[in-house]
């Protein structure tokens, strides 16, 4: 029985050695995802607008922070705010970390951007929380960013 017993305990620790590697790369892999969806986002940006990635990137109920507003809330009310001309804007921006839930699901990421029109240049820092929607894509669900890194 004691036997048995030590058995049981080798096999129960296994099995969580290896449910625990198999989350960790999972996470690693949706946080590899992310990281790749966040810098799809800022090159579709570069390559098609800020108004046309803004809006293709956002989930139904995104909601986005801007300074002296109040914020912006679902994807239409962001396709009417970025309705203007933005031909002379280029915009990118460069994460420099996710982190996602244990689900997988849920995460955010951070970095630095640059903004600049025919006579401005701002760079700042930005977080965009993401959710995964019902095909599995990632979605940015809030976004917010700061001016304040200078020229």
């Amino acid at each position: 029985m004691k036997n048995y017993n030590n058995s049981m305990l080798i096999v129960i620790a296994l099995l969580f050695t290896f449910s625990s590697c198999h989350l960790s790369e999972e996470y690693e892999e949706n946080q590899k995802l992310l990281i790749e969806t966040d810098m799809a986002f800022s090159d579709y940006c570069l390559e098609n607008g800020m108004n046309k990635a803004f809006f293709k990137y956002a989930s139904e109920e995104a909601v986005m922070l801007q300074d002296n507003n109040y914020p912006l809330v679902g994807k239409e009310n962001i396709k009417k705010q970025f309705s203007g001309d933005d031909t002379q804007i280029t915009f990118t921006w460069s994460p420099l970390d996710a982190d996602v839930s244990k689900s997988g699901e849920l995460g955010y990421t951070y970095g630095t951007y640059s903004y600049q029109t025919v006579d401005s240049l701002y760079q700042g820092t930005y977080v965009s929380v993401w959710k995964k929607d019902e095909n599995g894509d990632w979605k940015y669900v809030l976004d917010s960013g700061n001016q304040g890194l200078g020229k």
